[in-house]
Formats: structure tokens, C-alpha cells, sequence
């Protein structure tokens, strides 16, 4: 079993790879102390299992997985439980609450050599998890090797484009692989409106509303954009401007 380590603290690396080193079929084959480091090693190396820390500078152990996809098996490890309930979401082997203990650890290792979680233990840390539901603060784009980290409140629309999305913020345009529907449901209502079936908009964005015929509404950015508004969406937008 191929086996990445990421984790930004030496210590947390340093005892996780003692307590592999009692498992004769784990092999190390890299270690990383933040996000960007993991999803490059993550295509270099193509880990079968991969040990996650959760809370690390740069990118996050989530968005590490939504970088590098599902090919590799994940184990979260953390010192927090709420995120327990989001590593199953994106279908972790297993989640270890540190510090863990080596036979904590022989557990995990079990889960993912069968490659499924132990219904039972998966019931019992979702039943204690809390669940957060913060807006997104960022949204990440991967372009070939590159990663661009987009602050969410840099944004100035997004465009629908089949089954992509194309992100705007601060004169630059970038495509992104994700459902505009998604894309709305995580980002923070109070500061973007969806305002047309093709078009979300940060409402700080606007400068003003032009009509474009009797019944016809464009919101015009203060980069001088213009966008369309949905006659159902106008009301909406009324009301947030106002």
C-alpha cells in the first residue's frame, strides 16, 4: 500500500511514520506539510492511501481532495471533531481524532485495506461531530500544474458555461469544472444573488441598475460589466440594493 503522509506540523509526521513503520505492507512514499505541496505529490506519486490533516496553512485538507480528486483513498487526521461529519461527505477511508493511538491507527489501516468504512464507527463520529455550514471564504480553480486561490469576496460574477463555471474577480476570468447551482449553494447569500438562470453576482459588485427595454434590467459593475437580470430576479435585487 502506497502511502502519502500530509500534514503541516514535523512532530504529527514524525509519529505517523513510526507508527506505519510496524505495518510490513505500507509503503512512505512521500511527505508534505501543506495543501499546495500534497496535490502536486498527490499526482507525482499516486499514493493509494493518503493521511490528511485537515487545518493546514494554504489549502485545507478539503480542498486538497477537491484539487486531486477521489483516485486516492483518504484518512483524515485532526484535532477537531466537527469536520468529522464533512470527511465522510467526501468519502474518507476513516477520520482519526489526534492524538490516536497505534492501535487507532492498525483500525484505520484495516478500513482502507477493505477499502469501506466500519458503518458502525462512521454512525458514532457523525452522532458526535457538530456540522458546519460557513459560507465558502475561497474558491479554488486548477488550471494544468497551477492552483489559483480566489478569496471569495474578490469576486465579481460568476457566468454559467455548460458544466463549467467561469469566475470573475478583479479584471481576470478563470473556468472552473463546477455546476453554477453548486457554486450558489456555498457561497455566503448575503453577499451574492443568483440574478439570472446564467449569472450570480456579488451584490457589493453593482454600481447601479439600467433599464434595457420596459420589462428588461441590466446590472452594470462598477468595472462597467453589464449583466442580465432575470424579470424574477429583479425584485430580489431591488430589495438588496435599496
Amino acid at each position: 500500500m502506497r502511502v502519502l503522509i500530509v500534514d503541516d506540523e514535523h512532530l504529527a509526521r514524525m509519529l505517523l511514520r513510526e507508527f506505519l513503520a510496524g505495518h510490513a505492507d505500507v509503503e512512505i512514499v512521500g511527505e508534505c506539510a501543506n495543501g499546495f505541496e500534497a496535490v502536486k505529490a498527490i499526482a507525482e506519486h499516486d499514493p493509494d492511501l493518503v493521511f490528511l490533516d485537515i487545518q493546514m496553512p494554504k489549502l485545507d485538507g478539503f480542498e486538497v481532495v477537491e484539487l486531486a480528486g477521489s483516485k486516492p483513498h483518504y484518512i483524515f487526521a485532526t484535532a477537531y471533531d466537527q469536520f468529522a461529519l464533512r470527511a465522510f461527505e467526501v468519502h474518507a477511508i476513516d477520520y482519526l481524532l489526534k492524538p490516536f493511538s497505534r492501535e487507532r491507527l492498525a483500525q484505520a489501516l484495516a478500513h482502507a485495506r477493505s477499502r469501506a468504512p466500519q458503518a458502525a464507527q462512521v454512525e458514532a463520529v457523525v452522532a458526535e461531530a457538530a456540522q458546519r455550514h460557513a459560507p465558502l471564504e475561497r474558491i479554488l480553480i486548477r488550471e494544468g500544474s497551477k492552483v489559483h486561490v480566489v478569496p471569495a469576496s474578490q469576486v465579481d460574477y460568476i457566468e454559467a458555461q455548460d458544466d463549467y463555471v467561469q469566475i470573475a474577480a478583479g479584471g481576470k476570468t478563470w473556468l472552473k469544472n463546477q455546476r453554477l447551482s453548486e457554486l450558489e449553494s456555498q457561497l455566503d447569500p448575503q453577499a451574492f444573488l443568483r440574478i439570472h438562470r446564467s449569472y450570480i453576482v456579488n451584490v457589493g459588485a453593482i454600481a447601479r441598475i439600467e433599464p434595457v427595454s420596459k420589462d428588461n434590467h441590466c446590472a452594470v459593475l462598477k468595472n462597467d460589466v453589464r449583466l442580465p437580470i432575470s424579470r424574477a430576479s429583479y425584485p430580489k435585487l431591488r430589495e438588496r440594493l435599496a
